[in-house]
């Protein structure tokens, strides 16, 4: 009996089975013809298939370990513009000055400039209840008085209604216009910038764009920075796209896009990590490209920060083993000194402080700080 388990069928000739005129073998409707021929041209089918797939992921793995490769150029340190994403427990009396004062401590033997302390999140609507961050004034005082070349930004974020109706509405003017209004009740607190991280951001979103061209005026008219979290760019041509189309998550921005954002802010922060890679060299040469595309379109005078991965758990898009910080570092150091290694608003940005171990600290100082 055949595997297809009729028992009439017989093989074909080598010539029927592999002529390409004559497509897969079809069954006879008196005779029959083979299933193992069919199952033969199956698997031929599904092997090209897997090639098609495969290939295109070995040649981009390939590119990314070819690209964590060679020798960063000298100097490609610390410009002392780094920063730091802090928890929700700085601004909501959990923290005390105990803690602020070791933090200060802390930061000494860093290339940290600017703390992000989350303040938020907003509420859907824009707005921002005063009780969120009820310890803010208090830590932003201890905080410039135990450093004074720390600046204190608002951290404040929601997630955008883009793949699902709940969330906040950047397409509605009332909720940008309550978004505007409550940057200015939390600066009026006493700190020295604001740090937006809204999520999923699409690439191309021109309602964030018009919230950001408000924001600057508010920030301007103060004088402190307005700094965002950026998704990650492309690393291959129009792949926000197909993500889009296949998933309806574009996970990444196009290079265009993530230009205009940056143009439009005093600081920018990418958020690379979460990306998937299954090795260290893949992560490293990922971070390099990453590095290297936003340099490319990042004005001079805005400060651009890579993340820093300062946690350890594993899910579907970040691997720990993978995602290290001497990997990030070293992947930022080759794209820094291939594409613009005298860069001075340059710096890395540290995801989080509560995830982070002593290894992450050691790590970023010895290899970024120095």
């Amino acid at each position: 009996m055949s595997e297809t388990g009729t028992g009439d069928e017989k093989e074909p000739t080598v010539a029927e089975a592999d002529e390409p005129s004559q497509g897969p073998p079809v069954p006879d409707g008196e005779s029959g013809k083979s299933g193992a021929g069919w199952k033969r041209w199956l698997k031929r089918i599904a092997l090209a298939s897997a090639l098609i797939l495969l290939l295109p992921t070995l040649a981009a793995a390939t590119a990314l370990r070819l690209n964590y490769t060679g020798d960063p150029a000298d100097g490609t340190y610390t410009r002392n513009r780094d920063a730091i994403w802090l928890g929700h427990a700085w601004v909501d009396g959990r923290k005390t000055d105990k803690d602020v004062t070791a933090l200060a401590e802390r930061l000494k033997t860093t290339g940290i400039r600017d703390l992000y302390v989350h303040s938020g999140p907003l509420e859907h609507d824009g707005t921002l209840p005063k009780s969120s961050y009820p310890g803010a004034r208090r830590l932003i005082t201890t905080l410039h008085s135990a450093a004074p070349r720390i600046r204190v930004q608002a951290w404040l974020g929601d997630k955008l209604a883009n793949e699902t109706p709940d969330g906040l509405h950047l397409d509605r003017g009332a909720t940008r216009d309550a978004v505007v209004r409550s940057t200015r009740e939390i600066l009026a607190t006493g700190f020295d910038g604001v740090h937006f991280d809204l999520e999923p951001l699409h690439s191309g979103d021109q309602d964030y764009l018009t919230l950001l061209d408000s924001l600057r005026a508010v920030t301007r008219d103060r004088g402190v920075p307005l700094s965002v979290a950026a998704h990650q760019i492309d690393p291959l041509p129009a792949l926000h796209w197909v993500a889009g189309a296949l998933t309806g998550h574009p996970k990444w921005w196009s290079q265009e896009y993530f230009g205009q954002v940056a143009r439009r802010v005093d600081q920018i922060a990418v958020m690379s990590y979460d990306t998937a890679m299954p090795l260290e060299s893949l992560y490293g040469g990922y971070v390099a490209q990453q590095t290297s595309l936003a340099l490319e379109v990042t004005p001079p005078s805005t400060d651009l920060l890579m993340g820093l991965p300062f946690f350890h758990e594993n899910k579907l898009g970040h691997r720990a083993a993978a995602e290290t910080v001497p990997a990030a570092v070293r992947g930022v150091r080759l794209g820094l000194s291939r594409t613009d290694a005298d860069r001075a608003n340059f710096g890395v940005a540290l995801y989080v402080d509560f995830a982070a171990t002593e290894a992450d600290w050691t790590a970023y100082e010895k290899d970024w700080v120095r």
